[in-house]
This record gives C-alpha cells, structure tokens and sequence, in this order.
C-alpha cells in the first residue's frame, strides 16, 4: 500500500489519498475491486429506445412497401400483357383465344357440352375457370369468356 503524505502550513501531515494494489493487479481504491473496466455502457431511456427502434424500422417498411407494391404492379402487368389484343402469351408465344359471350339462362356445363361434345364437361370447366379466372362455376348474361385452345 502506498499513501502520499502532503505537508500543512501548521507542521501537521495530510494523507491526500491511498493507493492499494489489487488481486489483479489493477490499481483500485478497495483491495479486489477493480473500477476501470474500459468498457463504457450505453444507457438509454424508454423514449431512446422507441426512437432507435423506430429510426431502425423505417428503412425496413419502406422497402417491404416498395417491393408489395412493385410486385402487386408486376402481377397486373402480367395478367394484361396482350389483354388488349386478345392474346395471352406462354412460355413467350403469343397464343390468341376464341371468346364466347354467355347469354340468359346459359351455364358453363351447357357451354362445355357445346364446345366440347366429347370431353368430360368436368374438365373443360375447370380449364375454363381456370383461364378466366373465375372465383366460382356461376356466370351472368354477357359475360365474355375465353376459351381453351385444347377443345
């Protein structure tokens, strides 16, 4: 242990401070306490914390809301590519379709029997809801169909 002894104008000593060695060999004020570490930590407030997180998001939104959109926009871009010249494109060829406009009282089985005659009627409607994209088997008087090329 060492100490640094100051003098007083009076003649009398003054301890100015204590300096002990510790366990790891580090200076400290107590034995075995080591108080420099090196290492300084961040502290931060609630309201840090949701500003950080928050400055970290956005970058993160941002591109998930460009990349939502820009394949929302690919997708319709797809589904119209030829739409307005009656073709549909496959694997690059453009393949054009005969349409069908559906009149009062008509279904899709009677339209299947017609174009169809020797095809299960179950089949044909499946590809022909599967080309128009329909959400279900019902159609309504004018409505303009597509249909396959395979029958």
């Amino acid at each position: 242990m060492s100490t640094a002894l100051g003098m007083t104008a009076f003649g009398g000593t003054t301890v100015i401070g204590t300096n002990t060695i510790g366990t790891n060999g580090t200076n400290s004020d107590r034995a075995g306490i080591d108080t420099h570490s090196g290492r300084t930590r961040l502290h931060l407030t609630r309201r840090g914390r949701v500003v950080f997180t928050t400055l970290a998001a956005i970058p993160i939104a941002a591109v998930a809301l460009a990349l939502a959109l820009n394949g929302g926009i690919a997708a319709a871009e797809g589904a119209n590519i030829g739409a307005h010249l009656g073709a549909n494109t496959v694997a690059g060829v453009a393949t054009a379709f005969d349409y069908v406009t559906i009149r009062s009282g008509q279904s899709l089985w009677q339209l299947a029997e017609t174009i169809a005659p020797t095809s299960d009627p179950r089949d044909v409607i499946a590809e022909i809801v599967s080309l128009n994209q329909l959400p279900s088997e019902n159609v309504q008087p004018g409505q303009r169909l597509a249909l396959p090329n395979t029958f």
